[in-house]
């Protein structure tokens, strides 16, 4: 999974935020309706990513969380969608009722959005984090890995997500540190034991993160040892940081109206209290949270967002999508 570099302020009909069931889904109909579709993502496949196996999504008797979304990936990449892995802290109204959606680096451009970041990573919260991200944070080792061949890297966090990140990384990396608060990791049996043959993998127990240190990129991390109270330096290039998820919609409240779950309140059509602003997946205030249910609504958010904008062009609006993609004119 490839990195895109975009310019500044590049322009899209549709920025999707979000890239698990719902955002990857609403990506493949705004793409297959011919709108130029960016979609930006902290990782890719969310919560999914968890599962091991899914045994309730039509079409397949039992498929893996990781190979369900990386078909829903592919898809929508075939159909001309854009991913950016990057996280988007701010998105601003313009006067022509377009919008700016910002990273920490970046900022891009487009006239509707679909919200679709279920819960987002949770970030470790130490110095140096915010300005490293992207130039060696990553909270997605199957996006991010194969950016790490034959360097050294560390990852930080407890249970499967980080034992499985770790895995990955040990046929990637030529060393993997293993950076966890306990005495021993627990998780997965088998994971614990693949990870113990490979001589590449070191755990680091009883320690955390102080700092991540780097001027342009991640260069080494601060780990204190909490038994003996000593501070080291780790030279790496890469942190990958698998703290589970977390419900993150701050950074939208004053754009869309939410819940007291901090949900966003969204309409059967995917629509939210602010015109050009739409909403699918587990974000919103809808009930059941399920694979399938997130790619229905995001499909519904996408084909929403298409007829918003061809109202705004004055031209007809779509009923269904039972047709092939619309080329633009």
């Amino acid at each position: 999974m490839s990195r895109l570099e975009l310019g500044e302020g590049s322009l899209y009909d549709l920025i999707i935020v979000g890239g698990a069931s719902a955002g990857l889904t609403a990506a493949l109909y705004s793409s297959k309706q011919g709108l130029k579709t960016l979609l930006v993502t902290k990782d890719l496949g969310g919560q999914a990513l968890l599962t091991n196996e899914i045994q309730n999504y039509p079409g397949h008797e039992n498929i893996g969380g990781f190979e369900l979304m990386s078909k829903f990936e592919d898809q929508a990449k075939s159909h001309g969608a854009e991913i950016v892995y990057d996280e988007v802290v701010e998105i601003i109204r313009r006067d022509d009722f377009c919008f700016r959606v910002k990273t920490p680096t970046k900022s891009f451009q487009s006239c509707a959005i679909v919200l679709a970041f279920g819960k987002t990573p949770r970030d470790l919260g130490v110095p140096g984090e915010q300005d490293m991200k992207g130039r060696g944070v990553s909270y997605c080792a199957i996006c991010d890995g194969s950016l790490f061949k034959d360097r050294k890297v560390a990852v930080v966090g407890l249970a499967d997500p980080a034992l499985d990140a770790a895995l990955l990384l040990s046929n990637i990396a030529s060393r993997v540190y293993v950076i966890h608060s306990l005495d021993r990791l627990v998780g997965s049996y088998e994971t614990l034991e693949a990870l113990k043959t490979k001589d590449n993998v070191e755990f680091i127990p009883n320690s955390t993160v102080l700092r991540i240190n780097g001027s342009m990129k991640v260069e080494s991390l601060t780990i204190l040892n909490s038994k003996t109270r000593e501070e080291k330096e780790m030279r790496v290039e890469g942190i990958f940081i698998e703290l589970g998820y977390i419900a993150k919609t701050d950074f939208v409240k004053d754009l869309v109206q939410l819940n007291s779950r901090k949900e966003i309140i969204a309409n059967k059509d995917g629509s939210t209290s602010q015109p050009g602003v739409f909403a699918a997946g587990d974000v919103t205030d809808a009930p059941y949270k399920q694979v399938v249910i997130s790619a229905g609504q995001g499909a519904i958010a996408a084909l929403s967002a298409y007829n918003y904008l061809q109202r705004l062009k004055g031209r007809p609006a779509i009923r269904g999508d039972w047709k092939t993609a619309v080329k633009k004119s």
